[in-house]
């Protein structure tokens, strides 16, 4: 994988958490502290990653590398996210779309 897929994976959850922040916590443009702190343990979570440069997307790995209270966390953003994802971003959908078939 290169450092562009992970660049791209950053700003693909970037802007769930932005999405799923807008929606439910209704600030401002930023993002509530709660929301911000999700997505800074996500990234940092990405960067460290155990399979390195053969990453697999999140759906697909073998490994739960987020803390219970995070992966929760971070399953609402995507279920509520995901879908809304196309319409706000449908270039980096469609290629997290063809991350999951690799």
């Amino acid at each position: 994988m290169s450092n562009n897929r992970l660049t791209r994976e950053e700003k693909t959850m970037e802007n769930m958490v932005a999405i799923f922040c807008r929606h439910n916590h209704k600030e401002n443009k930023e993002l509530c502290s709660s929301c911000s702190k999700l997505l800074e343990y996500a990234v940092m979570r990405l960067y460290q990653c155990s399979f390195g440069t053969k990453k697999p997307v999140c759906l697909k790995c073998t490994v739960h590398c987020y803390k219970q209270d995070m992966r929760e966390q971070v399953r609402q953003v995507m279920r509520f996210s995901g879908k809304r994802m196309i319409f706000a971003h449908p270039v980096l959908t469609i290629r997290h779309l063809l991350d999951l078939i690799e």
